[in-house]
C-alpha cells in the first residue's frame, strides 16, 4: 500500500512538473503612466499635457520558449491636453482666447512580438508591434472646448523590460513602453476662412508609458 501510495505522489510530482515546464500562456496586469511630451508645431500650435495615470491588461501566447505574441487593453483615468498659441484661432476677433483645454481619457488596443531572454530569474525582453489609441474627450468644466470629439489615432508600439521569477507561476514585470502616433486634434479642424479653433498640429507623439505590473503563467 505504501509503494502505491508513493509511486501515485511521484506521478503527480511528474505531471505537476511537466505542466510547469509547458506553460505557454501568461496574463498580467499592471499600472501604468501615460506622459504625453511637449509639441512645438510649424501651424504655431503649442500642445502640452499632465500625466495621466490607469491599469493595462495584457494576454501572452509563448510561441517558442524566448518568444511569443502579446495583446494588450490599456485604460487611463483622466487628463488634460492644452493647445495654445497665437494661432490657435483663425482670424481671431479681439479677446479670442489663444488656449483652450480638452479633459480626457484614453484607451490603448494594440499587439506586438515579444522576444525575451532567460538569465536564471532574470527575464529581460523586448517588443514591437502596432497599437490604435482611443482620445476621448470627458465633457465637464474642464473641457474648455465643447466640439472637441473622440477620435482614434493608430501608430507603433515598442518596448524594453524585465520580468523577474518569483515563483514557477508568477513573475513581477517592470517595462519602458513607448506608442507613437499622431498628436489628437479632437476633430477641431478649422478652414483658413474660419474663425474657430485649429488644433492641426501636423506632428507625431511619442508617448512614454512606464509598467509595473504582475504576471500569472498558465
Amino acid at each position: 500500500m505504501k509503494k502505491i501510495a508513493l509511486v501515485a505522489f511521484l506521478l503527480a510530482v511528474s505531471v505537476a512538473a511537466v505542466r510547469a515546464q509547458e506553460s505557454r500562456q501568461d496574463v498580467s496586469l499592471s499600472g501604468i503612466g501615460l506622459i504625453e511630451p511637449p509639441i512645438a508645431a510649424p501651424t504655431d500650435v503649442y500642445v502640452h499635457a499632465t500625466p495621466a495615470y490607469g491599469l493595462l491588461a495584457s494576454y501572452r501566447f509563448m510561441l517558442t520558449p524566448s518568444s511569443a505574441l502579446e495583446g494588450n487593453y490599456g485604460v487611463t483615468y483622466q487628463n488634460r491636453i492644452g493647445f495654445s498659441g497665437p494661432n490657435i484661432i483663425n482670424n481671431p476677433l479681439p479677446g479670442a482666447p489663444e488656449s483652450l483645454t480638452v479633459l480626457t481619457r484614453n484607451m490603448e488596443m494594440s499587439g506586438a512580438y515579444v522576444r525575451s531572454f532567460n538569465y536564471r530569474k532574470y527575464n529581460p525582453f523586448v517588443e514591437v508591434g502596432a497599437a490604435g489609441m482611443i482620445f476621448m474627450p470627458i465633457r465637464n468644466s474642464g473641457t474648455t472646448d465643447i466640439d472637441a470629439r473622440r477620435q482614434t489615432r493608430i501608430g507603433g508600439l515598442y518596448g524594453i523590460g524585465v520580468a523577474y521569477e518569483i515563483s514557477p507561476s508568477y513573475d513581477i514585470r517592470v517595462e519602458y513602453r513607448a506608442i507613437v502616433t499622431k498628436v489628437p486634434t479632437f476633430g477641431v479642424v478649422s478652414s483658413t476662412n474660419s474663425s474657430g479653433p485649429n488644433f492641426t498640429t501636423d506632428k507625431w507623439y511619442n508617448i512614454f508609458i512606464p509598467t509595473v505590473g504582475v504576471a500569472y503563467h498558465f
